[in-house]
C-alpha cells in the first residue's frame, strides 16, 4: 500500500476493484464506510453485487476479466475532458506519449461494450476520480488472479499517475494483501527472484553481501514459482519439499496435478498448526505454534511492522516457526544460532535497508513502524513516493485487453468466479475448527442468479453439480442477485467441494499467478 489504512477515512473518492472488502478485509471496509459517512464517493468495479457494491455511488458491474477495457475507457475520458494532471505527468513520469497515443487509437464505445457497462456510469466514475482532491484505489486478488494480472495492476498505476493521485497523504494505490503477514513474507524474500527487501538475486553486489553474512555461496538464478513447484513435470529437479503454513491441496488450481506432484516426491515435510489436506500427504509433519504461542513481528498491508508477545506456552510439542527452521537447518549441516526473535530482527535490519531502523525495542509501544525505515532515528513512512518514485520517474505502461484463458460456450455456458466468504478464511484450515464459525459459515454453496435458476428449475438449497472441462463437484444452490445472469460464484474453503479441481492452470506470463477468477462451467441439478 502506498498509504496507511487510516488515511482511507480522509479520502474524497475511493475506487475499489477486485475486492470483496467487507468479507476479506473487514477492518479496511470499516474505514471505507466511515469515509462514505463523511461524504466520500465510493466507486466499485466488480462483477458481483457485493455488500460494498450495494453501498457504492457507482457500481460498474463489468464482465469477469474485463478490467483493462473499463480502465482504458476511464483514462480516455479523462484525456478527452482535459482532467489529467499535466504538471504531475510532466515532472514525475515518463512514457506518457505511449499511453496517450494508445488510448486515442481506442474506441470508447467498443471498450465499454467489451466490459458490459453503461457509458454514463463510466463517465461519472472518471470525472469523480480525476476531479477529486484526494482519491484512493483499493484492489485485491480479483485484479491480480488473471492471465493479465500484471497488466491490470499497471493499468491502475496508469490511472493514478494520469490523475496525479500519488505521492500525497490520503491519496494513492492500496493493494490489499491476501493473507495474514503475506506482506512480511514477501518483504523477507519469500519470492523466487529476490532476497529480503526486494533486493534482486541477480545483482552481484547484493548477492555478495548476503553470501558474506550467511557464509555460503548463493545462486544467481531465480528460483521456481509456486506452480512451477506444485505442478511438477517429469524433468523437474525437485525431489523434496518443505511446506510451511500453506495448503496447496486446496489453494492451488488443478488440485489433481498438485496431488500427483506431492505424492511423487521422495520426501515431503509440512509445518502447520493443523493436519491440513496437504499435511496428510507428508512423510513428516512439524506441529507449529499459533500467533499466541510465540514472540515475533507481523507486517501488515500498510507496511506496518508490529511486535507480538507470547501470551501462552506452546501447546503440546509445537514450536515457533523460527525454532523449527533452526532445528532443521542444524540437521542439514547449517547451524544457525539466535538467542531470541529480537536477535533475528537485528539481522534483518543489518541486511535489509528498508527495515534498517526496525528493532524490537522500537516496537515496544505497540504502534509499530512502517517501512521504509532506514535507521534508528527514522520515524517510518506513512505514505510512499513523496518527492520521487523508487525508480526515479513513474513509467506509464499501456495495456490492451486479453480475453480470459477460458470463455463460456454452448456446453459450459457459465463463468465461474471464486473467492472467500466472511466466516471462513482461505482454505478453512483454522476457521472450520471453530464450531461457531462452522455454524455461521454453513456449507459449500453456489451463488446463481434467479433468472438462471428458474431456467434450470433449481430450488434454494438444492444440490447441484458444477462441472468444468476438468472435474465436477457437488454443492448447494444459493439463488441471489449478487451474481449476474451467466455468472456463478463459490468459495474454496470447503474440502467437500474442492472448487480448485475445476479452475484453470493458465498463468500471467510475468507474475506467474494463476487465473483463479474466471473459468467456464456448466450447472445442473445433482
Amino acid at each position: 500500500m502506498t498509504n496507511s489504512i487510516n488515511e482511507l477515512e480522509n479520502a474524497q473518492v475511493i475506487l475499489v476493484s477486485g475486492s470483496n472488502t467487507t468479507t476479506s478485509h473487514p477492518q479496511v471496509a470499516r474505514r471505507i464506510f466511515d469515509a462514505v459517512d463523511r461524504g466520500a464517493r465510493l466507486i466499485v468495479i466488480d462483477p458481483r453485487r457485493t455488500q460494498l457494491a450495494r453501498h457504492a455511488h457507482i457500481h460498474l458491474a463489468i464482465r469477469p476479466g474485463t478490467d483493462i477495457p473499463v480502465l482504458n475507457a476511464m483514462m480516455r475520458i479523462i484525456l478527452d475532458e482535459n482532467l489529467a494532471d499535466d504538471i504531475f505527468i510532466a515532472m514525475r513520469t515518463e512514457n506518457f506519449p505511449a499511453l496517450r497515443d494508445g488510448l486515442f487509437r481506442m474506441n470508447v464505445d467498443q471498450l465499454l461494450a467489451t466490459a458490459g457497462v453503461a457509458r454514463e456510469d463510466v463517465v461519472r466514475a472518471a470525472r469523480l476520480y480525476a476531479r477529486a482532491g484526494k482519491a484512493v484505489i483499493c484492489y485485491c486478488m480479483g485484479i491480480t488472479q488473471h492471465i493479465c494480472g500484471t497488466d491490470n495492476v499497471q493499468s491502475f498505476a496508469n490511472l493514478a499517475m494520469l490523475a496525479g493521485h500519488v505521492e500525497q497523504e490520503d491519496t494513492g494505490l492500496d493493494p490489499l494483501r491476501g493473507q495474514n503477514n503475506v506482506q512480511g513474507a514477501c518483504d523477507m524474500g519469500a519470492l523466487p527472484n529476490v532476497f529480503p527487501g526486494y533486493q534482486p538475486v541477480s545483482d552481484p553486489a547484493i548477492r555478495a553481501r548476503f553470501a558474506r553474512a550467511w557464509e555460503r555461496e548463493l545462486p544467481a538464478a531465480p528460483g521456481l514459482t509456486l506452480m512451477d513447484m506444485t505442478h511438477r513435470h517429469d524433468s523437474s529437479p525437485i525431489r523434496a519439499m518443505f511446506i510451511m503454513g500453506e495448503n496447496p491441496m486446496r489453494s492451488d488450481p488443478g488440485v489433481d496435478r498438485v496431488q500427483r506432484t506431492l505424492e511423487q516426491l521422495e520426501f515431503l515435510a509440512v509445518s502447520d498448526m493443523f493436519l491440513s489436506e496437504t499435511a496428510e500427504l507428508a512423510h513428516v509433519v512439524f506441529p507449529a505454534c499459533s500467533f499466541a504461542e510465540k514472540t515475533g513481528t507481523f507486517t501488515n498491508s500498510e507496511r506496518r511492522v508490529q511486535l507480538l508477545r507470547r501470551a501462552i506456552r506452546p501447546l503440546g510439542s509445537s514450536l515457533a516457526d523460527h525454532d523449527i527452521i533452526t532445528a532443521l537447518a542444524a540437521r542439514l549441516d547449517y547451524p544457525m544460532s539466535h538467542e531470541s526473535p529480537a536477535e533475528i530482527m537485528e539481522e534483518i535490519a543489518l541486511l535489509t535497508p528498508v527495515y534498517g531502523g526496525i528493532f524490537h525495542d522500537r516496537l515496544e509501544s505497540g504502534e509499530g513502524l512502517q517501512w521504509p525505515c532506514y535507521d534508528r532515528s527514522h520515524p517510518g513512512t506513512p505514505y510512499l513516493h513523496k518527492g520521487s518514485f523508487s525508480r526515479g520517474k513513474g513509467r506509464f505502461s499501456p495495456a490492451v485487453h486479453h480475453p480470459p484463458h477460458e470463455v463460456p460456450d454452448e456446453k459450459y455456458p457459465f463463468t465461474l468466479i471464486t473467492g472467500r466468504i466472511y466466516h471462513h478464511f482461505h482454505t478453512g484450515t483454522m476457521t472450520r475448527k471453530s464450531a461457531q464459525l462452522a455454524r455461521e459459515g454453513g456449507g459449500a454453496r453456489l451463488e446463481i442468479n434467479p433468472e438462471d435458476a428458474g431456467r434450470l428449475h433449481l430450488r434454494p438449497g438444492q444440490q447441484v453439480r458444477l462441472t468444468s472441462r476438468r472435474e465436477s463437484i457437488l454443492l448447494a444452490a444459493e439463488i441471489t442477485d449478487r451474481v449476474a445472469p451467466g455468472t456463478v460464484f463459490t468459495t474454496f474453503a470447503f474440502t467437500e467441494a474442492p472448487v480448485n479441481r475445476l479452475t484453470v492452470t493458465a498463468r500471467d506470463p510475468v507474475a506467474r499467478i494463476p487465473e483463479f477468477k474466471v473459468c467456464a462451467v456448466q450447472v445442473e441439478a445433482a
